[in-house]
């Protein structure tokens, strides 16, 4: 029997938000129960620390550099084959619930072409999802922490009274009583939460948030950097518990249906959260606020799987990248892609099936900057194109030095030793992999010029 598959997914979640990744207040008991029945994965990254590039990525199995959706709003391309397309052709019913942020059109500022705020994303741009669809293009934009609408399948407005989160989460499980039991499923769980409100410039977490978690510990690096963390924090813990109660609302429902012990649930985030302590020397030619930077802080992501063959209650310490989870998805479902996407079927890292697996892990970088970086157990090394606007531009020919850091020494990231004669031989390692993989990803190979 083919597996159900979940994939929940938050936006802008740090990992040590999570009590199985570090967290010492107990925000997230259901995740960390899914933890000990499943696999965590300790080491996750995210390959594109933005929102819509990360997304058209879980869609496509493809970089940003290749869809083209490189920045927000940019709507994904219709002739690529995406998760969506390889499950139905392999008898799955699909559902998509929540925030989309794959059919807009236009500028940076969120000008768009269509306004998808007063009508529904059309058919052709769902991403081969033809059934159940509970979807606003830009969530953000068409609610807040309470109270709001999305589109359902027929174009319909559907509005909702409450907490963002747990509405969204309602809408999941409706699907579980409509769908057709005749055939496995694929349901998408997008949630917003625990992205800021973009038009009030906060995190809304639920009512009760700041006294709740007013006794938060601040990670290091958000202590000691500024930012607007310490007024945030509570919130965002909020809006993280309230998306684990759902999830645990979610599990309750499966198990009630009979359904539990044939679903794979994966659970991850589009990317992190650096609370405007990042992104501030004159390297930055775009925007940026809480993301867009490939220090840990925005790219260190949870990531959990548990079901079907993710079982033990194992930690994973090998380095991923949540590039990984579309091919992973499909393998779940019987369904080999080999090169047509990117990644690694994860459940290969989990059984170390490949002796000597390289560990470590790229990324790319925009609209903050145009960058390029590669992560490994020790070592954190950056690159930037100077006077390229990462909004406008997707790659360059000529990187130079943005940071390196000590991870045994610094992991934290806060002593920049780019220059430092001591690391020469670690930059030249770091940076020639790093070349080798922007070649093998984008094509070509670029010059690094040290920083001056």
């Amino acid at each position: 029997m083919a597996y159900n598959i979940i994939f929940y997914f938050t936006d802008q979640q740090r990992w040590d938000t999570c009590g199985c990744f570090g967290q010492p207040l107990d925000i997230t008991p259901n995740l960390d129960r899914l933890a000990r029945e499943g696999v965590k994965f300790d080491n996750a990254f995210s390959p594109q620390p933005v929102c819509g590039p990360c997304r058209a990525l879980f869609q496509t199995g493809r970089y940003a550099t290749d869809t083209g959706c490189f920045r927000n709003n940019i709507m994904l391309p219709a002739n690529v084959k995406t998760l969506a397309n390889y499950l139905e052709e392999a008898g799955y019913e699909t559902a998509y619930v929540g925030k989309w942020h794959l059919a807009s059109d236009g500028d940076m500022d969120g000008h768009n072409t269509v306004d998808h705020t007063v009508t529904a994303v059309p058919r052709e741009l769902r991403g081969g999802y033809t059934g159940y669809w509970r979807v606003a293009d830009v969530l953000e934009f068409t609610s807040h922490g309470y109270d709001g609408y999305v589109f359902d399948e027929n174009d319909r407005r559907i509005d909702f009274k409450g907490y963002r989160a747990d509405r969204i989460n309602d809408m999941a499980l409706e699907f579980l009583d409509v769908r057709d039991e005749t055939k496995p499923f694929f349901m998408t769980i997008s949630q917003i939460e625990p992205h800021h409100q973009n038009d009030r410039g906060h995190y809304e977490g639920p009512e009760g948030s700041k006294e709740r978690f007013k006794n938060f510990v601040l990670p290091h690096d958000l202590e000691v950097l500024g930012g607007n963390a310490a007024e945030e924090y509570p919130d965002y813990l909020g809006q993280c518990a309230s998306l684990d109660e759902n999830l645990g609302r979610l599990v309750e429902r499966l198990k009630a249906k009979g359904l539990y012990d044939n679903t794979v649930i994966l659970y991850a985030s589009d990317h992190g959260s650096h609370f405007k302590t990042r992104n501030r020397d004159a390297h930055l030619n775009g925007g940026d606020d809480y993301k867009r930077t490939c220090h840990d802080s925005a790219l260190h992501v949870p990531l959990v799987i548990a079901g079907g063959p993710f079982r033990g209650g194992v930690a994973v310490e090998e380095l991923v990248s949540t590039e990984s989870l579309p091919k992973t998805i499909l393998a779940l479902a019987g369904v080999n892609v080999g090169d047509a996407m990117i990644g690694e079927d994860l459940l290969d890292v989990v059984q170390k099936k490949e002796p000597g697996r390289p560990d470590r892990v790229f990324a790319q970088i925009s609209e903050s900057r145009v960058g390029r970086c590669v992560r490994t157990p020790d070592y954190l090394y950056s690159v930037y194109a100077p006077g390229k606007d990462g909004g406008k531009t997707a790659a360059s020919d000529v990187y130079a030095d943005d940071f390196l850091y000590d991870l045994k020494a610094d992991p934290w990231q806060l002593h920049n030793v780019v220059d430092d004669p001591a690391y020469a031989d670690a930059k030249r390692q770091l940076r020639g992999w790093l070349l080798d993989w922007i070649e093998k990803a984008e094509g070509y190979r670029p010059a690094i010029l040290d920083e001056e």
